[in-house]
């Protein structure tokens, strides 16, 4: 019995190919096992080739695989675009309706199956997803029972009939295979744990961490791939006395976040490269009014409109170094979906404790991959909003007199107020200021300020900063950023399977950036490699900019696509 499998259904956009995956990922999540799941789409509302992709395993993994061992084709495109990923003895099961043709120079296993005529003698052609997953039950050695408890949470709202309309059409699709005495006993699945872990995006995840952060309202415009967060809290939202607000653009979603949070609001904005660059005016807004606020940039394909459903990581010098003028940040880069629950929480505290605007960069691959995740533990939630000022402190304050909203403190961060507290009275404004607030462009106050906001972060590391795993006494380290954790731990098993000793950091913090420890790990190695999804290396580049030194070597990929497994491991593997 097989580990782990590989599976991905296509077709055209609008054909249900979504839906499919999920039927089939969810159901088996719920039966406990791991599920990676990536989805292919074209920039377009219907139409164009689409496809999912699924990785099924009876352990964590978090990337796709190298190969397929199952392909369903709904059109002879998917096949045309994806049969080179089957690998020798693969199994291709393609819609009978289109007279489909197996892809040339292949060694496989092919089924021509009537799915669309399956479909409409039990009810209607659009079921067809459903004979599919009946299908792939049937060649998995899964019952179609598996998938009942799916089928009622997605469609009895409709009414039972809909759900035994679709079942019996998952059904007809098992029993096809069985009757044509397709047995494919090689392809059977190990049991899972039987323990049902949250399946979710990373846009889910980042959506449920600001809820739990104590988020309460969201201006936004929607935005490929960030829009599933807005999407997320619209529903949620609403249920603890929150709002999303659709904002005209980007300028209007920044520019009421500040507003919100002056107000004493959490708050949070979401955007993609286009529209952070939309908010870099209101961000550096943010920065000289030492005004928290968080903003979720989901990267994709750039520059300009660039590859809007593709996946890229070349926003982190925009993240870093946007803004006009000189300004501190928080860029935090979670890697997993579930790092991206309770990074978002740290994020929104460390904004709130340092007053800073503050970035949570994912990228596509990360936002909107399916994966199995362990159910949160909410006792590592807590909400820590900084340096508020007291009763106590606005009470000191001298009649006739404003509040040092800007003091000039030890630590930096001056204490903060929101409207309406008695004493609390002071200017803000964009231009530079007093303690209090008053417009100035005294030089001795204008340099003060400056290095007030600039070095708050003398010193910091933030906790979680970067992560370690593999051989202690390495040779090879291989250094990431965001969705590639997955890939490169499995590269690095399979070099470690060949004999080498190799280590994996995983940078989480760019801002502050944990120089000194990344140094210390740097120091060990023999070749270290910085694995990233853009055209100039801008990991290594923001590693060289924060001083830290040694022979770097950039592996880089920007063609629209996360690397899989064997890219990295083949490339690492000739530079020895």
């Amino acid at each position: 019995m097989l580990e782990q499998l590989s599976w991905k259904v296509g077709g055209q956009q609008g054909e249900g190919i979504d839906s499919t995956g999920n039927i089939l990922a969810t159901s088996l999540n719920r039966h406990g096992y791991f599920i990676y799941g990536y989805r292919h789409f074209s920039s377009r509302i219907k139409g164009g080739h689409t496809n999912y992709k699924i990785r099924i395993s009876t352990k964590s993994r978090l990337a796709n695989a190298d190969y397929l061992d199952i392909l369903i084709a709904f059109d002879q495109e998917t096949i045309d675009f994806n049969g080179h990923e089957l690998r020798d003895n693969g199994v291709l099961i393609a819609d009978a309706k289109f007279n489909p043709v197996a892809p040339e120079g292949k060694n496989v296993r092919f089924f021509p199956v009537p799915l669309t005529k399956i479909a409409e003698e039990n009810g209607s052609a659009i079921m067809k997803n459903m004979v599919a997953v009946g299908a792939t039950a049937a060649v998995l050695g899964l019952s179609p029972d598996t998938f009942l408890s799916y089928l009622n949470d997605k469609f009895l709202r409709k009414g039972e009939a809909v759900v035994q309309n679709n079942m019996n059409a998952l059904k007809a699709g098992f029993q096809y295979v069985i009757d044509q005495g397709i047995e494919l006993s090689d392809l059977n699945l190990a049991p899972g744990d039987g323990v049902e872990r949250l399946y979710l995006t990373g846009n889910d995840a980042c959506g449920f961490g600001a809820l739990a952060a104590g988020v309460r309202l969201m201006p936004a415009y929607p935005i490929t791939p960030a829009s599933e967060i807005m999407e997320y809290l619209i529903k949620k939202l609403p249920k603890v006395g929150g709002h999303v607000l659709q904002t005209e653009d980007e300028i209007a979603a920044v520019t009421m976040s500040i507003g919100a949070s002056f107000g004493g609001s959490r708050v949070c904005t979401s955007t993609s490269g286009p529209g952070l660059a939309l908010m870099m005016e209101g961000i550096g807004l943010a920065g000289i009014t030492e005004t928290p606020i968080v903003i979720f940039d989901t990267q994709r394909g750039g520059p300009s409109t660039g590859m809007p459903t593709k996946h890229e990581q070349s926003d982190m010098y925009a993240a870093l170094w946007g803004t006009h003028g000189e300004i501190q940040k928080i860029v935090v880069a979670p890697s997993n979906a579930e790092e991206c629950f309770y990074m978002t929480v740290d994020a929104f505290n460390w904004a709130d404790k340092y007053q800073v605007p503050t970035i949570i960069l994912t990228d596509l691959a990360l936002s909107m991959s399916d994966q199995t995740v362990e159910k949160f533990d909410f006792s590592r939630v807590s909400i820590d909003r900084g340096n508020l000022a007291t009763q106590e402190q606005l009470d000191a304050v001298p009649a006739g007199q404003l509040f040092k909203r800007f003091e000039f403190t030890e630590s930096l961060v001056s204490p903060r107020v929101f409207p309406g507290q008695k004493g609390g009275i002071h200017h803000v404004t964009g231009v530079e200021h007093t303690e209090v607030g008053r417009p100035t462009e005294d030089k001795t106050i204008r340099t003060k300020m400056m290095n007030k906001r600039l070095n708050k972060f003398d010193g910091v590391e933030l906790p979680n900063s970067y992560s370690f795993n593999g051989d202690e006494d390495y040779d090879v380290l291989l250094v990431g950023v965001g969705s590639t954790a997955g890939l490169i731990d499995e590269a690095k098993e399979r070099l470690q399977a060949d004999g080498k000793k190799v280590g994996h950091l995983h940078i989480k913090v760019l801002n502050p950036f944990p120089t000194a420890s990344v140094q210390s790990f740097i120091d060990r190695a023999k070749t270290t490699v910085v694995i990233e999804n853009n055209a100039t290396g801008q990991l290594k580049n923001i590693m060289r900019f924060n001083g830290v030194q040694g022979n770097l070597t950039s592996q880089v990929k920007y063609d629209g696509n996360p690397y899989i497994p064997s890219e990295i491991y083949s490339f690492v593997k000739e530079l020895n």
